[in-house]
């Protein structure tokens, strides 16, 4: 009984997440420069990390939204095989609409938490998406994002974490509230984005390394941190056992 109830909070839980983005997708991409206050070093670092030594590799991002993300990593492999996930519809066809007549690129309107892909990738990627989700979803996640890897891949998470103590997190939020404000967005913007907060999850660092840790990545780290914005790294060994 308690798991199927859980299992319907879930369930509102992700359909508020699909309605308050299919909301934002419009202006969500000219918005989110301003909405980040470490913008460039915090999209740079995940795109240096997510390298393969694939001329034309395959890359999965988990709630890929407007395609933001991926669309910085073709210009890195031009050659890419794209596969764009998420909940929102409205989102996806703004990515569409962004890689145009782009060749390789597949687009999937649906539940990410428990995708098995049938082909492994060389990249799996996230940006400001698990953050949504429960602390077993994310645990969940990241063992989807290990298996579907190859040997040799690597998972890149540019997301939110919660500060360490509720003091910290309330300075982390404090911060972002002050920069926000003083970012040039209007008040209809800045109202907009504080009610995205309201559907965050977020959980601590330290936690989603050890699920990260414990899914079998190994080399798992955060190499970037910019107050609760983090870029979280983990490689799937070349050879199974090898750390």
């Amino acid at each position: 009984m308690m798991e199927a109830t859980l299992e319907v909070v879930e369930m509102e839980d992700m359909h508020h997440v699909r309605m308050t983005f299919d909301a934002s997708a419009a202006s969500y991409d000219t918005q989110r420069r301003k909405l980040i206050p470490c913008f460039d070093d915090y999209y740079g670092t995940a795109v240096s990390l997510a390298v393969s030594h694939a001329e034309e590799p395959r890359i999965l991002d988990l709630g890929a939204g407007t395609g933001l993300f991926a669309s910085m990593l073709l210009q890195q492999y031009p050659k890419a095989k794209l596969t764009l996930i998420d909940l929102s519809d409205k989102m996806l066809a703004i990515a569409k609409a962004r890689f145009g007549e782009q060749s390789g690129v597949t687009y999937l309107c649906e539940d990410y938490t428990d995708y098995k892909a049938e082909n492994e990738y060389d990249i799996v990627i996230s940006g400001l998406s698990i953050h949504h989700l429960s602390d077993p979803e994310k645990a969940a996640v990241y063992n989807h994002a290990y298996a579907n890897l190859k040997q040799g891949g690597v998972f890149v998470n540019a997301d939110q974490v919660l500060g360490r103590t509720p003091f910290i997190d309330a300075l982390y939020k404090e911060d972002w509230t002050r920069k926000i404000q003083a970012s040039g967005l209007s008040q209809l913007e800045l109202e907009a984005a504080y009610e995205r907060t309201k559907i965050d999850r977020m959980a601590g660092l330290n936690e989603q390394l050890s699920w990260l840790t414990q899914a079998g990545f190994s080399d798992v780290d955060c190499v970037y941190k910019y107050f609760n914005f983090v870029v979280m790294y983990g490689r799937k060994p070349a050879k199974e056992g090898l750390q």
